[in-house]
């Protein structure tokens, strides 16, 4: 199958894919995109069931998702890329970091998690959002995605990133939370080789910096990075902290 995707930047650069959350599509990189065009060709997708991408019954799985990037590299040419996700896309680049190890150069996985205990958190939202559609859970989904003194400071903001929730067709958002519900990528971790940066929001409710301590623990050339005052979605809140950082990481002469 293949997303819905945009590519800009810097067509003689390294080519870098940025996969965003649950919930969103690729707007959620806004606020990294115009400094990353600067150092590299910019892939974004929406994720299947997101967005523009075409909305498949369910259910998923993880391997789906990452199948869903490969060919996406394949239509458009790229052997290898770096790889930038943030929480159901850093679940889809752990998952091809250590699958196909081949296709990841370097990896960024911000506030994510090789495993979101309880699996009935995630088929509850699943069901709820089947009813109801996806705007049932878009308020409460913006509070874990900012702090509350970024959301009072820009109620537009809250207003923008709950239409996008809401905006997502319900049975994309259902199937992708059956994907972390169904999903343990520790046995994994071991196995990834590509130097990668886990990154976290220190105020992040959803994926708390435990989780990506674990991951940057886990794999073969990991470090962490804690950065304050961010929430779930740390790059759109913190990208004074977050772009220089991945820039710096991805541009590491490999280890």
């Amino acid at each position: 199958m293949i997303v819905a995707h945009t590519v800009s930047g810097r067509t003689d650069a390294p080519t870098v894919v940025l996969a965003n959350s649950l919930g969103s599509t690729w707007e959620m990189w806004d606020a990294n995109l115009a400094e990353w065009e600067q150092y590299f060709r910019v892939i974004r997708f929406d994720t299947r069931g997101h967005g523009r991408s075409p909305v498949p019954a369910g259910p998923y799985d993880i391997d789906d998702l990452a199948d869903d990037v490969v060919v996406l590299l394949d239509r458009l040419g790229v052997e290898r890329a770096h790889f930038v996700g943030l929480s159901l896309g850093g679940m889809t680049g752990l998952r091809l970091a250590a699958r196909d190890p081949s296709r990841v150069d370097r990896l960024v996985v911000l506030c994510t998690g090789a495993r979101l205990d309880p699996a009935a958190a995630w088929t509850d939202r699943a069901d709820l959002v089947r009813t109801k559609g996806s705007e049932a859970v878009a308020e409460a989904v913006v509070r874990r995605w900012f702090t509350e003194a970024r959301l009072e400071s820009d109620p537009l903001l809250r207003e923008r990133s709950e239409a996008m929730v809401a905006s997502t067709p319900a049975e994309g958002y259902a199937s992708c939370c059956e994907v972390i519900a169904t999903m343990d990528l520790l046995p994994d971790l071991p196995a990834i080789t590509a130097p990668t940066l886990a990154i976290a929001g220190a105020d992040d409710p959803a994926t708390p910096p435990w989780q990506l301590e674990r991951i940057a623990d886990s794999v073969a050339h990991g470090k962490l990075l804690v950065v304050p005052g961010a929430a779930h979605l740390a790059a759109a809140e913190r990208p004074d902290v977050i772009n220089p950082a991945v820039i710096a990481h991805l541009m590491e002469d490999d280890e």
